[in-house]
This record gives C-alpha cells, structure tokens and sequence, in this order.
C-alpha cells in the first residue's frame, strides 16, 4: 500500500511541476523583460519617474500556478503518507 502512495506522490509533484511550471517561467520572464526595458529607458533619460509597477500575472498563469501548487501539496501529503505506513 505504501508503494501505491510513493508512485502517486510522484506522479502528483510532477503534473503539478508539468502544470506550474511554465506558467512561473512566462510570468518571471515578462517581468525580466520589463526591468530590461525600464534599465534600458533609465540610461537614454526617458525613464518613467513615478515608482514601477510590479507586474501582475495573468489569469491563466494565476490558475495553473495554483493548479500546481495543488499537486505539490498532494504529493507532499502522499508521501507522508507513504513514509509513515511503511
């Protein structure tokens, strides 16, 4: 029966990493891309002076995120539960 935990374990924390994943690269991505750009416009002189807004995630990047972040807390659960009945 532990086995069973153990393999769903596994499989939870990698759909959830499948799922995450790239919605977290795309997000840290774009905000690179935008503090690239206010560097760049604060070298030229043509920097916006008021505070820079964070960037926000979308909402598809906000779902698949939580999506993931979901598997990984049932794989966590899993192999809690996996460990401690073996």
């Amino acid at each position: 029966m532990s086995t069973a935990f153990l393999v769903a374990a596994f499989v939870a924390g990698a759909a959830g990493a499948f799922i995450g994943l790239p919605a977290w690269r795309s997000w840290q991505a774009r905000a690179a891309a935008d503090r690239n750009t206010e560097r760049y416009l604060a070298w030229r002189g043509r920097a916006d002076r008021s505070a820079p807004e964070a960037e926000k995630m979308t909402p598809a990047e906000r779902r698949r995120i939580v999506v993931g972040a979901a598997f990984g807390v049932v794989a966590i659960a899993c192999l809690v539960i996996g460990l401690t009945t073996a």
